[in-house]
């Protein structure tokens, strides 16, 4: 197959099938698929905040003055 590289599963390591034969994409597997899940609600990732944010997500409110007071 030209054009065609090997996909591995984020899970396992091992090549994944491509899209078209696998309903678990980019996974191998159910169970590869569910580890995954089971990682991300066990809060095992986490996305990077980014600099100045609160940990709720929220970014604190900054005073530009661009509204001006009596």
């Amino acid at each position: 197959m030209v054009g065609m590289t090997a996909v591995h599963c984020p899970s396992c390591r091992k090549d994944a099938p491509p899209r078209a034969e696998n309903r678990f994409f980019p996974f191998c597997s159910e169970r590869c698929k569910l580890v995954d899940l089971g990682k991300w609600l066990g809060e095992e990732y986490r996305v990077p905040a980014r600099p100045g944010e609160s940990e709720g997500g929220a970014t604190p409110e900054k005073s530009d003055g661009g509204e001006e007071s009596g």
